[in-house]
């Protein structure tokens, strides 16, 4: 197997696959969509730095809206508003928020071509009704699908649904039940949720668990505590299956999965896996990048704009 990487931007995908992709040259059973080089687009990488110099002066401020989740809670967003029927739900990650820079940029970058972007903070989280649970996958599919479902409300078509980290999984985990949205961008999300679990909650956090019924989990600086796991939530992460719920993505759902290869919370390994079993997939490894892509935004978000325009671009052929 293997993946391009550091790939700025480039005129065209050529989509490979078994599923609605044509020209499939990739004779390997696990059906991965890979990267092909191609040329550069110094006017494609000039836009984008113009894009990211705008993040801090956007042309306009985007509206705040509020969506409420099947238990009735607030879910605070942000939407970049193109005047587009066509927009891209944009999630963070773990004890983050819509504020989160990669969200920012992102949106953006995708203002700046003309697609709404809306990003949103999951319960518990940012400026949302709730209390911040660990675990809490299939609640935050719930709520990007009150937030899907309100978006086609005011005539809009989901374009996209775009995750960093933990809301990479989620974008995932709502591709696999929905089938609604045909574009999903996983950003770093994790493969195995059995693991990197110690790091969080030390070696013998099952047997606390069972004990105590919950693990504080504390700041090392001071001391103080950060969030409480408790048993039920531990173990909605502990059985969620990321394996299981791939397979059952649709075939013509178009995966963009992206890891950095330095990534010091999830292992580009996981990446791998991922382009091993969903049926339509591309890798993107971004070599030298982190999990936040701190040094490497400047060559993450073109990849992810530019798909989701090649996506929107065969969707509008599909339909003429």
């Amino acid at each position: 197997m293997w993946a391009t990487s550091q790939l700025r931007s480039f005129e065209s995908f050529e989509f490979v696959g078994r599923a609605s992709f044509p020209n499939n040259n990739n004779n390997n059973n696990n059906n991965t969509c890979l990267f092909h080089h191609s040329r550069i687009s110094t006017s494609s990488t000039f836009r984008f730095s113009n894009s990211l110099a705008m993040s801090h002066h956007p042309a306009r401020q985007p509206e705040k809206m509020i969506v409420l989740n099947d238990q009735n809670e607030k879910l605070v967003g942000l939407l970049h508003d193109t005047g587009s029927k066509e927009i891209v739900i944009v999630c963070h990650g773990f004890r983050s928020s819509k504020e989160q820079h990669l969200m920012v940029s992102t949106s953006i970058a995708l203002e700046n071509e003309g697609i709404s972007a809306f990003r949103f903070d999951f319960s518990g989280n940012g400026e949302s009704d709730g209390s911040f649970e660990y675990g809490n996958y299939m609640k935050e599919v719930e709520d990007l699908c009150a937030v899907v479902k309100y978006l086609k409300g005011t005539n809009r078509s989901v374009s996209a649904i775009v995750g960093h980290s933990k809301g990479g999984d989620v974008v995932l985990l709502y591709a696999s039940k929905y089938h609604d949205v045909r574009t999903v961008v996983n950003l770093s999300g994790r493969y195995d949720l059995k693991k990197g679990i110690s790091e969080r909650l030390g070696e013998t956090f099952m047997e606390k668990l069972k004990t105590d019924g919950y693990i504080d989990v504390k700041s090392k600086a001071k001391g103080t505590v950060l969030y409480r796991v408790t048993l039920e939530s531990f173990m909605e992460r502990w059985n969620t299956d990321m394996h299981e719920a791939s397979l059952k993505i649709d075939k013509e759902c178009r995966v963009l999965t992206v890891h950095g290869s330095a990534d010091e919370i999830i292992p580009v390994e996981d990446a791998y896996e991922f382009a091993k079993v969903i049926p339509n997939n591309k890798l993107h490894i971004i070599q030298g990048a982190n999990h936040s892509y701190t040094e490497h935004q400047d060559q993450l978000v073109p990849v992810v704009v530019d798909f989701i325009k090649a996506c929107l671009e065969q969707d509008k052929e599909t339909c003429a």
